[in-house]
């Protein structure tokens, strides 16, 4: 996908020439679920792609996000958290996805968060250990720090018993700290030439982003486990003679009364999650949308391997 970025971002000046030091490589974000590993994406390319919500597990899919400046061109990964108790095959899915995407990248950073390292971080650590390339440690989340010097002898702990080849502490949130991970990032990745055009964003489609946006709504309007019972299919997208995108898109629940509850009284749940995609999808996609939205159920979706892949929850 490509997209117009702002007229201060330096992509959108004269065009990007490889040149005899130009690096391309791959990136992979990595973390334990709600570390805030999308919303570092973001930040690092400048763009809004990655969906984001206080709830773990938001990221169910690969994301591809693409920095290129003059120095390089930066492939970002962003992979779903990788966790524990993968009971459903929506979580295993996931776990495979995850560690499907850090097996071949040129850089790992590992994000977790300031003052915390748990036994999925651990877990994390070891997957990573499992592949011969450059490891980081990005402690996200330092602005929430009170005490920013009790985070030196939690880091200091981190580095004895933990083999990074760099620690940096960022804040994704704040954009802080990014550009230090970046060129440390940079100086990892192979001479070579870039891989995607100087205005691309992403290797994913359209459609794809479409029905994230409509997910990022459901997981941050609907109460407790309900968002993870559900997911989204694209049934229809196409651009009219008048330039306005027309996407359908069915709301897949487990239950009867999941259905009722994301239609809401009269409609009103469901009216508000398609106005607040859509206007996010009009800013993503620069025109105009008619986003129509259908709320079915197919008991036990989650845990069919069928549907998963028919849901593109694939390796």
């Amino acid at each position: 996908m490509t997209h117009e970025h702002d007229p201060s971002d330096a992509r959108d000046g004269a065009p990007v020439l490889p040149h005899d030091d130009f690096r391309c490589g791959t990136v992979a974000l990595a973390g334990r679920p709600n570390v805030g590993k999308s919303t570092l994406l973001n930040a690092l390319i400048g763009f809004r792609l990655s969906i984001v919500s206080p709830r773990p597990q938001t990221t169910r899919h690969r994301i591809l996000g693409i920095n290129t400046t003059e120095a390089g061109q930066i492939l970002y990964v962003d992979t779903p958290g990788l966790h524990r108790g993968a009971k459903r095959a929506m979580n295993r899915s996931l776990n495979r996805a995850a560690r499907s995407a850090i097996s071949d990248v040129d850089v790992a950073v590992q994000v977790i968060e300031a003052g915390r390292w748990t036994d999925e971080d651990e877990a994390v650590y070891a997957a990573l250990g499992e592949q011969d390339t450059p490891r980081l440690l990005a402690i996200n989340k330092v602005d929430l720090s009170k005490d920013k010097g009790a985070l030196l002898p939690f880091v200091a702990k981190l580095a004895e018993t933990h083999a990074f080849d760099e620690i940096h502490y960022v804040s994704a949130l704040k954009e802080k700290g990014l550009a230090e991970l970046e060129k440390a990032i940079l100086a990892r990745l192979p001479v070579q030439p870039p891989i995607y055009g100087e205005d691309e964003v992403t290797d994913r489609s359209e459609r794809f982003l479409a029905a994230e946006m409509v997910r990022e709504q459901l997981m941050l309007r609907l109460d407790q486990e309900l968002p993870y019972a559900t997911t989204v299919e694209i049934e229809q997208f196409s651009d009219r003679p008048d330039g306005v995108a027309e996407i359908h898109a069915v709301i897949w629940v487990e239950r009867d009364g999941q259905k009722a509850i994301v239609i809401g009284q009269g409609g009103a749940q469901l009216k508000a999650i398609g106005s607040a995609a859509r206007r996010h999808m009009e800013r993503l996609f620069e025109r105009k949308v008619f986003l129509k939205l259908w709320v079915k159920v197919r008991e036990g979706w989650v845990d069919d391997e069928s549907m998963l892949k028919k849901f593109g929850y694939t390796d």
